[in-house]
């Protein structure tokens, strides 16, 4: 069940003045991001001296401010499902999922329902929002069949503080990727931009003009005619892990849109989220969250290990 939410209302009175009415708000109230407010000053929402206003209206010492946060609302295409969903970490801003392959994250064309924030809707008890919408805050996004871990914001504060780590490339994130061939040097960057394919709209690719993009790589372990690599990507472009990585000859195993060969590994791309760590929103304290390949995956590996032995044996 979903907390219900009060319509609720704050009085200030400006001691100083000079700035615009909501870089001013948002001085004095954390948990709401300046977009957030300049939408609530816009709908009227927000009185100075009992009038409605502007948000790039310069207050001046003394001006009373009484603004009005209505609740929630709760978009009619979004409704709460009991979907299983892996909790690594919960607390009253957040939340760590261990997202299971094959699920989305955002209802789109093709999945309208069943998704991760279906499952969120229902999980989180104490939800107030984000960008006045009652729905978790999506900070980051994998792909429907890209397994592991994701931090959700539970209301505005918490995502404006993730995104802004993000935005800095405070946020550590690490995959594991099974690719075909051996990368050489088995360390090293891509360091190329991302953009939309000019030959095919549904793909991502290197290309010039395209979005500043790197990525880091180390090979963990090499198989015969494979590689497990550890991937730190440092920036998150729209398929950046599998663009780059095919872009040097080494695409995903078991990728169809990146790749070129079929396989009977695995039924997916081979690519987990299994490190994630950031700063918390409550106290800045950091944390870091692992999580082990799950069984598809480790299947795979241990099938090319037991290939390998055999062969060597």
């Amino acid at each position: 069940m979903l907390a219900r939410v009060k319509e609720e209302h704050l009085e200030f009175v400006v001691d100083g003045g000079g700035q615009r009415l909501d870089r001013w708000l948002a001085s004095q109230v954390a948990r709401l991001s300046r977009s957030r407010l300049q939408h609530l000053i816009e709908a009227g929402h927000v009185l100075v001296n009992d009038r409605s206003a502007q948000p790039s209206l310069r207050v001046r010492s003394g001006d009373r401010v009484v603004l009005t946060v209505p609740p929630p609302v709760t978009p009619p295409h979004l409704a709460p499902e009991a979907i299983p969903l892996p909790v690594v970490y919960e607390d009253r801003d957040i939340l760590v999922v261990d997202k299971p392959p094959g699920l989305p994250v955002h209802p789109a064309a093709g999945h309208p329902s069943r998704t991760l924030v279906n499952a969120l809707l229902a999980h989180c008890r104490d939800l107030s929002g984000i960008g006045g919408v009652l729905r978790p805050g999506i900070v980051h996004r994998l792909d429907k069949d890209t397994s592991g871990l994701m931090v959700v914001a539970k209301h505005d504060a918490a995502h404006a503080c993730l995104a802004q780590q993000i935005k800095d490339r405070q946020v550590r994130k690490g995959y594991l990727a099974l690719v075909w061939g051996v990368p050489h040097p088995p360390e090293g960057t891509v360091d190329a931009p991302i953009g939309r394919d000019p030959r095919n709209r549904k793909r991502m690719a290197v290309v010039l003009g395209g979005r500043p993009a790197r990525t880091t790589y180390r090979v963990l372990n090499r198989y015969w005619d494979a590689s497990l690599v550890e991937v730190l990507p440092e920036t998150g472009r729209t398929h950046q892990v599998r663009v780059h990585l095919a872009s040097i000859g080494h695409p995903l195993v078991g990728d169809a849109l990146y790749g070129k060969r079929k396989t009977t590994l695995v039924a997916r791309q081979f690519l987990h989220a299994h490190r994630l760590g950031f700063r918390l929103p409550s106290d800045s304290g950091w944390v870091e969250f692992t999580s082990p390949l799950p069984a598809d995956l480790a299947r795979a590996v241990a099938l090319l290990e037991s290939g390998q032995r055999a062969a060597s044996g």
